[in-house]
């Protein structure tokens, strides 16, 4: 067990028990709450009522001081509806204009919010808020920060809270600090941290305790397990086929268990001898073997979606399926095998007396720097962090904000799988986080699709990993180039 760290711009490492009993009591792309393309799109200028009461630790405004009133009380905002779903969006709506008399909120939720909210970015009327997230999603904001079109948002965090602490202080430490929330290195905060994810593998516990089989510390025994696996009637691993970007989720923790930050560093800052190096051909050599391996992967994996690979998961035709915190919530009314049980292995360490680790993400939200109405934007994003708020994310979407003890407010409305992932007090797990460094403007390249997309392909055994490694070593070369040319680099 090793002490808590600060997230680096490029990537971190640090145990998620000593990150919780220190600040927190998981993350986005990111992939956090994963893509949802079967929900339908939608939008509502009338939130649901929600049943939370006030907290008495974060009194509303209503209960502790007059309500602030605004020169423009409406405010747009347009939220990714993925696993976490839309409901906990409506509830905080509601409780905001109770709490503030006179305003009213229009939410826009939608699976493919980018597509809803590109054309009135370009027009240069976007919403004034906004969260977004899922892999076909998440490019648009990578576009704002290219841009330098989002709206500086450090004062927000400097300034106190409903506690009289500057709000800084919640957010769970190196968060704020991290090139995912201040992506230009000048301590200016221009993305506000959403749900904390935590992600790996996942079994069921309830087949693992009946039966007395061990849960694999490496990767070795991952793979002498497909014979229990067999013997079980199913294979030993399923993916969301379509969407190989789910992948990253055991990629990124094997990186840097094969190399440590360094690989990381190599990985995520576009070095194009990582594809030549030997810690890429361990890890992508664990993709050969889950291709290649007798009833290693699920038949039919590869042309699945999320939905139909995780029922098939939970009916019992694979051992492991890569997911995220958000898995059981998502996939609460989905069939499955009798007595099923969700549990979190983690990532398997490469070698014997390795430390089993995970992956983990924190959502962004932000407002766009020509959003109308960014003084109310800015109200908003603030409650966003209240108590009440915190316990209404919890209960109605299954999600814990990035943000200090709130695992254990969110405990009541948590299962004890995912609150147990949380705090994993004694399980000494270590947790991995990393984010591609942002390309050229103008670029052509999504490093994020450039990497995943194609394993596809290596799992239908279509591509070889060399022909895949110098296809990568030439993407890397020109993204650096570009870099270099922009002076960025």
């Amino acid at each position: 067990m090793i002490k808590p760290k600060k997230w680096s711009a490029v990537a971190s490492v640090l145990t998620v028990s000593a990150l919780f009993m220190a600040g927190c009591g998981n993350g986005n792309d990111n992939n956090a709450s994963g893509p949802t393309p079967s929900a339908s799109e939608s939008a509502s200028t009338s939130p649901s009522p929600s049943e939370a009461s006030p907290s008495a630790a974060s009194p509303s405004p209503s209960e502790s001081e007059p309500a602030k009133t605004f020169d423009n009380p409406e405010l747009n905002i347009a939220v990714f509806q993925g696993g976490y779903g839309r409901e906990y969006w409506d509830s905080v709506a509601e409780e905001f204009m109770k709490d503030y008399p006179g305003t009213k909120i229009n939410i826009t939720a939608s699976p493919k919010i980018a597509e809803l909210v590109r054309p009135k970015i370009v027009a240069g009327n976007p919403p004034d808020f906004m969260y977004i997230a899922g892999s076909d999603n998440t490019p648009i904001l990578d576009g704002l920060i290219k841009d330098k079109a989002l709206l500086d948002l450090t004062d927000v965090f400097e300034g106190a809270g409903a506690d009289g602490t500057p709000l800084k202080n919640k957010i769970l430490p190196g968060v704020l600090e991290a090139r995912s929330n201040s992506p230009y290195g000048d301590g200016k905060i221009y993305l506000a941290p959403y749900n904390f994810g935590v992600m790996g593998l996942w079994y069921n516990k309830a087949l693992f305790d009946g039966k007395g089989i061990a849960t694999p510390k490496t990767w070795e025994e991952l793979f002498a397990s497909a014979a229990v696996a067999k013997e079980n009637g199913r294979a030993l691993f399923t993916y969301q086929g379509l969407y190989p970007g789910y992948l990253e989720e055991m990629i990124v923790p094997a990186i840097y268990g094969a190399g440590g930050q360094a690989a990381l560093d190599q990985f995520f800052n576009y070095d194009p001898e990582f594809w030549k190096s030997d810690v890429y051909k361990k890890v992508w050599g664990l993709l050969e073997r889950i291709a290649t391996d007798d009833n290693a992967l699920m038949k039919g994996t590869v042309a699945l979606n999320h939905t139909q690979s995780q029922t098939a998961f939970l009916q019992g035709k694979a051992m492991f399926i890569p997911n995220g915190t958000w898995f059981e919530d998502e996939m609460k009314d989905a069939p499955r095998e009798e007595g099923f049980q969700f549990g979190f292995l983690g990532v398997p360490a490469l070698d014997a007396g390795g430390q089993v680790m995970a992956l983990t993400s924190v959502e962004q939200m932000v407002i766009p720097a020509k959003a109308k109405n960014p003084e109310l934007a800015k109200a908003f994003l603030q409650y966003l962090y209240s108590e009440k708020s915190i316990k209404l994310n919890a209960e109605k979407a299954k999600g814990v904000l990035a943000v200090t003890g709130a695992p254990d407010l969110a405990k009541e409305f948590l299962s004890e799988t995912t609150y147990n992932i949380y705090k994993a007090v004694d399980s000494g797990m270590m947790a991995v986080s990393g984010s591609f460094k942002p390309v050229a403007k103008g670029s052509k390249y999504n490093p994020s699709d450039e990497v995943y997309k194609p394993i596809s392909s290596i799992m239908s055994k279509q591509l070889t990993l060399d022909a895949y490694s110098e296809k990568l070593y030439k993407v890397y070369s020109e993204i650096k180039q570009e870099l270099e040319a922009s002076g960025a680099q």
